[in-house]
């Protein structure tokens, strides 16, 4: 099967070679990027000016996208009308007018849509759905989450740091927590409210400064000015420029009435980085963390507590992998999404609303007919 790319950028790149190491039938023939000239050459596919070039010439049976996100939509919109599977990654789209226009294009469309959602499909997330399922610790009737990043850096030092190519660090991290915690419920929330900080990240450095051209590069805890990525990591985090907030939460309200917390954090290092959840039923807790591959579960009403342990695989904690295996599926007819382009835009929706009520300190809606 052939294997055709949208933006080769480090994301793509390692997806593709995940699913050419799950299939290695597969081959990646077709590739779009304007960066042609810092790719590979010799890779054995071949570049295409255009996206409409690729498809009308390249004989493909599925197309990954991996371009910036704000350009997400615009190339989804190109391929939905073919047909050809499409793994997109996330966020799906990065302003809601864009995310309506997808969801236009994907119900006047049959084309198959795997989102890049790793987290719901990991092993330690199904197990944490299997035991709620299995009513052990009984409805769950609140969820506590977080994300406190150890590698934020990159939000502040990279391109990533523009929240107008991004959408903001709730698209670009959050979704995927948004996502896993509406996979384990089952249920889709109605509304939330949220609240951004900036209180590390800000500076007077001057706008544009690179950390190779700072004088305090030596001393800085945050300077990629000696590291290996610092070409792909070059800009001052303490520059008057730099966008994002560097802490977040949000409050989802859920059907029944129950509310999930959530809180990411951009600035916390090394053994204080965590990422994972508690969901509290009257019975027990199940509580996971990504970060040390363990779920527990306490029994409330008696001394009991059931510990298990995961090896943490490469790849978003094997997540990738299944993912990647789901597309080469999708792409021989036999399977369908695991991660659905309509849980992506609900994620994404999610997202952009809690993005709003941070701005306007208000709760927003979160439904298609409430907008």
């Amino acid at each position: 099967m052939n294997i055709g790319v949208i933006g080769y950028g480090l994301r793509a790149r390692h997806m593709v070679q995940v699913m050419l190491k799950e299939d290695p039938s597969c081959r990646l023939v077709a590739v779009v990027d304007p960066r042609r000239e810092e790719r590979d050459q010799d890779a054995g596919f071949r570049y295409y000016a255009t996206v409409e070039d690729m498809l009308r010439d390249a004989h493909v049976d599925g197309i990954v996208i991996g371009t910036r996100c704000s350009l997400h939509v615009e190339m989804a919109l190109k391929v939905l009308p073919t047909g050809i599977p499409l793994f997109l990654e996330k966020p799906v789209a990065t302003t809601l007018s864009d995310l309506l226009r997808l969801k236009a294009a994907h119900e006047a469309s049959d084309c198959p849509v795997v989102v890049s959602f790793p987290l719901r499909v990991t092993t330690i997330v199904n197990t944490v759905k299997e035991i709620v399922d299995s009513g052990k610790i009984g409805t769950v009737e609140h969820v506590q989450a977080i994300n406190n990043v150890p590698y934020g850096g990159v939000y502040f030092h990279s391109w990533y740091r523009d929240p107008s190519l991004t959408g903001g660090l709730f698209l670009q991290k959050a979704t995927h927590d948004f996502d896993y915690i509406n996979a384990v419920l089952g249920a889709s929330p109605v509304e939330v409210s949220a609240m951004t900080s900036k209180q590390v990240f800000r500076g007077d450095k001057p706008a544009g400064l690179k950390c190779v051209d700072c004088e305090e590069n030596r001393t800085c805890p945050e300077s990629t000015a000696f590291l290996p990525q610092a070409d792909a990591w070059p800009h001052c985090c303490f520059a008057e420029d730099t966008g994002n907030e560097d802490s977040a939460s949000a409050l989802l309200r859920y059907p029944s009435g129950m509310h999930a917390s959530y809180s990411q954090n951009f600035f916390a290092r090394r053994g204080a980085g965590a990422r994972g959840a508690r969901f509290l039923g009257y019975k027990g807790t199940v509580e996971f963390d990504f970060t040390t591959g363990r779920i527990k579960v306490f029994m409330h009403h008696t001394p009991r507590v059931e510990t298990y342990e995961f090896e943490n695989d490469d790849g978003h904690f094997g997540g990738d992998n299944v993912l990647a295996r789901n597309f080469i599926g999708m792409m021989a007819g036999k399977e369908r999404p695991m991660s659905t382009l309509e849980d992506g835009l609900l994620s994404a929706l999610s997202c952009l609303k809690a993005t709003e009520s941070a701005a306007t300190g208000q709760f927003r809606a979160i439904g298609w007919d409430r907008l």
